[in-house]
C-alpha cells in the first residue's frame, strides 16, 4: 500500500498529475485543493497518498496535507460517496470552510458542491459533524486567507467575481495572492496599492480589476 510519495512532476493537471520517482511516473489523482499548491513541472514534491484498489485498477489520490488525506478518509465513509465525489468535495471549497460547513450543519452550503444532493449533504452533517471536531486542524496547509483587517473587501471582491460565473475557489486563490503578494496591503485601517491609498469601494473595484487579470491568464 502506498501512503506517500516523493519524485518530479512531469505533467500536471487540475485532475491529475505525473510524479517520477526511482524511474516509475505514478498517475496520482488530486482535489483542487491540492493542485494549487503543486510547485512546477520539472520541480519536486511530496504528496500524502490514498490508494484505492478495485478489481481492475490500482488509483492512487494525493493530498498537499496530512489533513486533507484524513478528511477525504472520512468522506469514503459515508454511504454513497466514493473517491470521485469525495474529490469533488474536497475541490468544491477550501478546507478550513469545509469543515466549518459540517460543523455548522449547513446542509445548503454543502449542496452548493457539484455532485452533492440534498441526502448525501445531509449525511455529511450527520455523520461528519463529530468526526471532523476531532480533526488536528494544525495540520492545515499553508493559507492564503485574507488577514482579519482585510476581510470584508476580500469577501466583497470574491462575491462579485462570482457572481461573473468565474470559480469560487479559482477566484478566492486569485485574491489571496494579491493581498498576499503585496500587491494590495493594509496600512492604517487603508488598502493601498504602490503607496496609494484607496477608499473602501474603490479598494473592491482595484481588487476585482486585478483578480479578473490573473484569472484570465489561468
Amino acid at each position: 500500500m502506498i501512503a506517500s510519495i516523493s519524485g518530479v512532476i512531469t505533467f500536471k493537471s487540475p485532475a491529475s498529475l505525473i510524479v517520477e520517482a526511482q524511474g516509475i511516473g505514478y498517475q496520482v489523482f488530486v482535489p483542487l485543493s491540492t493542485f494549487y499548491y503543486l510547485p512546477e513541472v520539472k520541480e519536486r514534491v511530496a504528496l500524502q497518498i490514498y490508494t484505492h484498489v478495485r478489481e481492475d485498477a490500482l488509483q492512487l489520490y494525493g493530498f498537499s496535507s496530512l489533513l486533507e488525506k484524513e478528511l477525504f478518509l472520512l468522506l469514503l465513509g459515508i454511504s454513497g460517496v466514493g473517491p470521485k465525489l469525495a474529490l469533488n468535495i474536497l475541490s468544491g471549497m477550501e478546507l478550513n470552510e469545509l469543515i466549518q460547513a459540517i460543523r455548522n450543519g449547513s446542509v445548503e452550503r454543502l449542496r452548493a458542491i457539484p455532485g452533492v444532493g440534498p441526502k448525501t449533504a445531509g449525511r455529511l452533517v450527520l455523520e461528519l459533524k463529530e468526526k471532523v471536531a476531532l480533526l488536528n486542524l494544525a495540520g492545515l496547509q499553508p493559507s492564503l486567507a485574507v488577514p482579519e483587517g482585510e476581510n470584508r473587501t476580500g469577501e466583497d471582491a470574491l462575491s462579485a467575481l462570482m457572481n461573473l460565473g468565474y470559480n469560487r475557489i479559482e477566484a478566492k486563490r486569485a485574491i489571496d495572492q494579491i493581498l498576499q503578494d503585496g500587491t494590495l496591503h493594509a496600512q492604517d485601517g487603508a488598502l493601498h496599492v504602490k503607496d496609494q491609498p484607496f477608499s473602501d469601494p474603490d479598494s473592491v473595484e482595484g481588487l476585482i480589476k486585478k483578480a479578473l487579470k490573473k484569472l484570465s491568464k489561468v
